[in-house]
Order: C-alpha cells, then sequence, then structure tokens
C-alpha cells in the first residue's frame, strides 16, 4: 500500500465515526473509493479563492458541511463555500451557472423547474440521497393525507388517492366514503376534499408527481394555510386533506392516512422502517440536483462528489441526521444501486 493509499484509509476510517452504529446497520453498502481527481480549473461554479460553491437548503448544511469535509479530506486540495438559504434557492443556484449541485430536502416545484428548462432546454438530473423526514414526536412528517380523528379509514392506495382528489382518472372519480368500504355514517356521504392551492408548489408537484397530472377535483377546497387545512378536517368527520410537511401533534382532531403504492399492496405509515424501506409512497427524498445535458457524461467532480454520497461513508453522514429537527433517513441497497446507475 503506498503512503497516499495509507492516508487515504485512515481518513476514511474516521470519517466512518461520524455515524457509529448507523453505519455498522449498513455494511453492505458498498464502502467509498476515491478516485484520482483532477481538480477544475475553469468551471463555473469556483470562485476566485478556488473553492467550489454550492446553494441550497438550509435544512441541509450541516449535511452538506460534512460531506464536503469528507470529500476535501479524501481529495486533498479541494475545497468548497457554500450558501444554505432553502430549497428555491437551490435549483436557482444551479440555474444560475455559480452552484456546482443543487441539494433539497424535496422535489423541486413546477416554477422551479421551469426556469431551469427554460434556460438549458432540459430539466436538471434528479439524483436521491436519502429521505427527508418520519414521523417522530416533536418532528414534521413528510407529505401525507389526513382524516378526522373519528374516522375509521384503514388506508388508501396511492391511486385511489388520486381518483378522490383529481378528476379524469381511468377508473373514474371517487367521492363518496361507501366507495371506500366506509359504513354508519359515513355511508353514501359526500368526500370533502382540503388542501393548499395549485399554485404551483406543493399541490401542484404532488399532483404531477403522483397523481397523473390531472386536474383536481371541482370539489377540492382550498386554502393558503397548512394550518387551516388541517383545521377543516379537524372539524368535519367527512373531510379528508392532502398536506406537505407538518406536524400532526399541533392538531389533536385528525389523524395521518396509512398509504399503499399498489392496489393490492399493505398500507404503510411513514415511520422511519417504512421509509428507509421504501414502503411510503409520498416520502420526500434528500436529493441533489445536477446540470447534465441529456447524453453527455457527467462532470467529473459532480460525479466523484455524488458516488462519495452514495457510499456507505456518504449514507452514514446521512443516518446521523435521524435524531435532528428535520429526521433523515439514509437509502437501502436497492434504492442506492439505482441513483448509482443513473450517474453513468
Amino acid at each position: 500500500m503506498t503512503k497516499l493509499q495509507t492516508r487515504l484509509a485512515i481518513m476514511l476510517a474516521a470519517c466512518a465515526c461520524l455515524a457509529g452504529a448507523a453505519q455498522a446497520q449498513d455494511s453492505s453498502l458498498p464502502a467509498y473509493q476515491p478516485q484520482r481527481l483532477a481538480r477544475p480549473a475553469s468551471a463555473p461554479y469556483l470562485l476566485r479563492d478556488g473553492s467550489i460553491y454550492i446553494v441550497g437548503d438550509d435544512a441541509l448544511d450541516e449535511v452538506i458541511a460534512k460531506l464536503d469535509g469528507l470529500f476535501a479530506k479524501t481529495h486533498p486540495g479541494f475545497k468548497f463555500t457554500t450558501l444554505m438559504k432553502g430549497s428555491s434557492t437551490a435549483i436557482g443556484g444551479l440555474t444560475a451557472g455559480v452552484s456546482a449541485l443543487g441539494p433539497m430536502g424535496r422535489a423541486g416545484w413546477p416554477d422551479d423547474l421551469a426556469a431551469f428548462k427554460e434556460t438549458y432546454g432540459y430539466e436538471p438530473t434528479d439524483i436521491h440521497i436519502g429521505y427527508d423526514s418520519f414521523t417522530h414526536p416533536g418532528h414534521k412528517n413528510p407529505p401525507a393525507l389526513y382524516v378526522n380523528a373519528a374516522n375509521p379509514l384503514a388506508g388508501l392506495s396511492v391511486e385511489d388517492a388520486a381518483r378522490l382528489f383529481t378528476s379524469g382518472m381511468a377508473k373514474g372519480d371517487l367521492s363518496h366514503w361507501d366507495q371506500l368500504g366506509l359504513g354508519g355514517k359515513w355511508n353514501k356521504r359526500l368526500i370533502h376534499l382540503y388542501g393548499l392551492r395549485d399554485d404551483g408548489g406543493f399541490a401542484t408537484s404532488i399532483r404531477e408527481t403522483m397523481m397523473g397530472k390531472h386536474p383536481f377535483s371541482p370539489r377540492y377546497e382550498t386554502f393558503e394555510r397548512p394550518q387551516d387545512v388541517i383545521a377543516a378536517v379537524s372539524q368535519d368527520p367527512y373531510g379528508i386533506a392532502l398536506m406537505g410537511f407538518f406536524n400532526a401533534e399541533e392538531a389533536p382532531g385528525v389523524k395521518l392516512v396509512p398509504l399503499a403504492s399498489g392496489g393490492g399492496g399493505s398500507f404503510a405509515a411513514p415511520s422511519y422502517e417504512a421509509v428507509k424501506a421504501g414502503r411510503y409512497p409520498f416520502a420526500s427524498y434528500l436529493r441533489i440536483y445536477v446540470n447534465r445535458r441529456p447524453g453527455s457524461p457527467l462532470d467529473p467532480f459532480v460525479k466523484e462528489y455524488l458516488r462519495m454520497v452514495l457510499s456507505r461513508e456518504g449514507q452514514a453522514i446521512i443516518a446521523a441526521g435521524r435524531d435532528t429537527e428535520q429526521g433523515f433517513v439514509p437509502l437501502e441497497l436497492p434504492a442506492l444501486r439505482a441513483e448509482l446507475a443513473k450517474l453513468d
């Protein structure tokens, strides 16, 4: 083993301590094998001092700082400057060409992506690096459906959720609670739909990504504030709400609806285990958007950085964020392999 290889091995061993037991649980993930990489000389994301500039979501500030530290340790001479101000800035920095990466804790909303596509003629490449949030006391849940606490609904498939909230699905719209198997006072009662405005933000994004891009039902009643959406359902036993990140503990009159990806699948609430296993279909990915022209290879630095994030050591950094305010969840091996395949 050369002196350089020995030094890299020592550095990686030290970085592995960041997650302790979390890393041990994910020993099946591929270890990071740093590749020789020349420092970029003229990339638009380089600052005058030679540092690589990254603009992104402030929720990922600590994670990106640790990932940058790992990369700098395994690639001496590389240095970074970050501006972590929110998800809305991540794709903006990528669009302007000043940011090497666009780390975000949610999917890019249509308005975010439209400006990038208008500039480059294609959409940014979306690399999933983990999950953002799971149900844990005192923290926000990931996107979910909520019903009144008295509602006996056991769960919904994603297809049925789309048939509820939008119009035009092939199997027809769902409009009454008995269509979902509810009896008693729910029998033959109309389902009241609540949610946020279809204004290019969360509601538009989930309608386009999870509900076949169909328009919302004419019965979909909207509010500007998440608190008002939840308040409406807490007061309406026949209501159901489509919500983004929200701490349901602040609204004791509602309960989260478990979901299933397919019609025959088992329902899952967004527990840590279900999110990590990919069984909760509304789970929100942690992701890094990158600028990659279709048919062209990734920027060498960007590819190497993403390889590191999708390694055992990179995922250990994600896993170490489990007990933070956000509550991060790493990828399991099948999902990680799928993301690595996107890099080629």
